[in-house]
């Protein structure tokens, strides 16, 4: 379809080619990966620098040589995927009217001296990697219930006895206290419909050609899988995934992530060689429907 918006190629870094290919025990099958990085154009020179700095940077082990070695993500990699499948399970059970909000506002506070800044910074990010958003210095909130995540959090970082966690029923910001003003105050909603819009853009074209009598060889359904996962990432990786109550209506994320699990449907329905799936290893018992 040229010429349709978002049926254009998407810009696909070799970094999130690596990441859409661990498998569930953390690994990565180089021989796979510079298989899949030649089908959708990358060299192998790409591969190998890019496989370079990311176990210079410790977010990757390497074992073995050339096509036949073996990567393993770290802990911290590791952990920053997990909680991406408990998130995209999370989103799709939102919007099937499964996870309501109670009306609860959730929030840290947390006071942790300048000699402990490694920390205090780790843990300011895995905040707002959870979705909260800063009310003034060292007080953070949410809408969803993260009291365990934060707690886990600060036990790894060993500063614990430095949280506060509370819970109210009650926020007021100056003279905001209605929840969906509060929340389009304290979070990018614009920005983050903007990113789902992108998303729908680039998933209703691919759909229509996947639904169509087309043919496709494996190197076209590759790239059109790597394109929706890595359009998906970019669009939900910062959501807050704030409850449905608090955001407008209609809100893109819904209609963008439906196209999407029938697009990833009809991929798999003609992959007969498994040469997609792995890339959707990591989300294999989430529920779509």
């Amino acid at each position: 379809m040229p010429g349709t918006p978002g049926s254009g190629p998407v810009e696909i870094p070799t970094r999130t080619l690596v990441y859409a290919m661990v498998r569930p025990d953390g690994s990565v099958d180089t021989g796979e990966l510079y298989t899949v990085a030649s089908m959708l154009g990358m060299t192998d020179q790409q591969v190998r620098l890019c496989i370079k700095r990311l176990v210079a940077e410790g977010r990757f082990t390497h074992r073995g040589r050339g096509r036949k070695a073996v990567l393993s993500a770290s802990e911290d990699t590791l952990r920053t995927l997990e909680p991406t499948v408990e998130f995209v399970r999370y989103a799709f059970r939102q919007d099937r009217g499964l996870e309501p909000w109670d009306g609860v506002w959730r929030l840290v506070a947390f006071a942790i001296p300048e000699s402990a800044r490694p920390a205090r910074d780790a843990l300011r990010d895995a905040i707002l990697r959870l979705g909260g958003a800063p009310l003034q210095g060292g007080l953070y909130v949410s809408a969803n219930e993260w009291t365990e995540l934060i707690s886990a959090e600060a036990h790894r970082l060993g500063v614990t006895d430095a949280i506060t966690l509370l819970t109210s029923r009650d926020l007021r910001i100056g003279s905001l206290d209605r929840p969906a003003e509060l929340a389009a105050h304290l979070w990018p909603l614009t920005e983050s419909a903007e990113r789902y819009h992108r998303l729908i853009e680039v998933a209703r074209p691919r759909l229509a050609r996947l639904e169509s009598a087309e043919a496709f060889d494996d190197i076209e359904l590759l790239t059109i899988g790597v394109e929706l996962t890595v359009e998906f990432d970019r669009a939900m990786e910062p959501d807050p995934l704030l409850p449905p109550e608090l955001l407008p209506n209609p809100w893109p994320g819904r209609q963008a992530r439906e196209l999407v699990s029938r697009a990833w449907a009809a991929v798999a329905d003609r992959d007969h060689t498994g040469a997609t799936r792995r890339l959707y290893r990591m989300y294999e018992d989430v529920d779509f429907r």
